[in-house]
């Protein structure tokens, strides 16, 4: 009976060893910190529009799985593929001067280990803001088959530019307090990237933001921090503040709601009556991502839901074309 007592004992140890081995790999990262918030400035040949009417575009890509994002299914290469020749070739006609990207892969095995910055950028953007949110070796989701958690993951947030980018800041926003451990080592930070961009001898503020998804009480906090940071910047700056703040107008007290009611503030592509929506991408049924600026120093040009980029991702992203005043 001890004999059998012992090798029970020595099993169960054995098995917490394995896991707690495992769950060091797995949240283990594979870049150093400082290569988590880093501007990069290429020589692609570029064209710009010396008219005094600047386009911006936010976007979240889904890292190009379009509407497999959340399933459980293989994603052949070819989706990729097909999903970033859709986004390039649509970016490459409409020609935006800035580029805003939420869920971006730079190196991860899930996208075939494609830098898709990179590649967007080589249309033009010769001065790249990069900011990581997600460094791991394994990540759980979706949460079938197990065979696809395993691989590199390194993505995040991108600001793609025209115009030279000054500087970078990012701030890792609040996370969820009441998650398991295992669940926030193993869950991307939520951050605010701030860059300064130079146009017209200003500079012009550009906060891309990707809120939380999936605790409302979490999100609303983040924004709070996010709208405090608008607020600040807005007062002495041309300030965009721009992202996927995974907030409908129509959900119950709404993160959203403080900006949308706001009359200092505006809103790209809509109004309280009539606003397209932006998810998901085959049948939209909610308004998630959204363009806001400071009122005293931009001119709202005009600005729409791109429904032409269809299934690239699950979202579809929107479009400001506006001036400084």
């Amino acid at each position: 009976m001890k004999k059998v007592f012992k090798i029970i004992i020595f099993s169960l140890a054995s098995l917490l060893l394995l896991c707690a081995l495992f769950f060091f790999w797995a949240s283990s990262p594979t870049l150093s910190v400082e290569n988590y918030n880093k501007i990069t400035i290429n020589n692609f040949k570029q064209t710009i529009n010396n008219d005094s009417i600047y386009s911006i575009i936010t976007y979240n890509i889904g890292y190009l799985s379009g509407m497999t994002n959340n399933l459980a299914i293989a994603k052949p290469k070819s989706l990729f593929d097909n999903n970033l020749e859709k986004v390039i070739s649509e970016f490459k006609t409409l020609n935006p001067d800035f580029i805003a990207l939420q869920e971006i892969d730079y190196d991860a095995s899930r996208s075939y280990h494609v830098n898709q910055q990179t590649e967007i950028a080589s249309l033009g953007y010769n001065y790249v803001a990069e900011a990581v949110n997600w460094d791991d070796t394994y990540v759980p989701y979706p949460y079938w088959p197990p065979s696809v958690h395993f691989g590199k993951t390194v993505s995040g947030q991108s600001i793609l530019s025209k115009y030279p980018i000054e500087n970078q800041e990012c701030i890792v926003l609040e996370r969820v307090n009441n998650a398991p451990f295992y669940r926030d080592a193993l869950y991307p930070e939520r951050l605010a990237q701030i860059a300064i961009i130079k146009i017209e001898n200003k500079n012009v503020i550009l906060i891309n933001v990707h809120l939380e998804a999936f605790d409302k009480a979490t999100r609303e906090k983040q924004f709070a921090t996010v709208l405090e940071l608008f607020t600040k910047y807005a007062a002495n700056y041309p300030t965009i503040l721009l992202g996927d703040f995974n907030s409908d107008p129509k959900y119950t007290n709404a993160a959203v709601t403080d900006i949308l009611n706001s009359e200092t503030i505006g809103n790209a592509a809509y109004s309280a009556t009539q606003y397209d929506k932006t998810y998901n991408s085959i049948n939209p049924d909610v308004r998630i991502d959204y363009i806001f600026y400071s009122k005293n120093s931009i001119e709202y040009i005009d600005g729409k839901v791109l429904n032409q980029f269809e299934q690239a991702s699950d979202h579809l992203p929107v479009e400001m074309r506006f001036k400084l005043k």
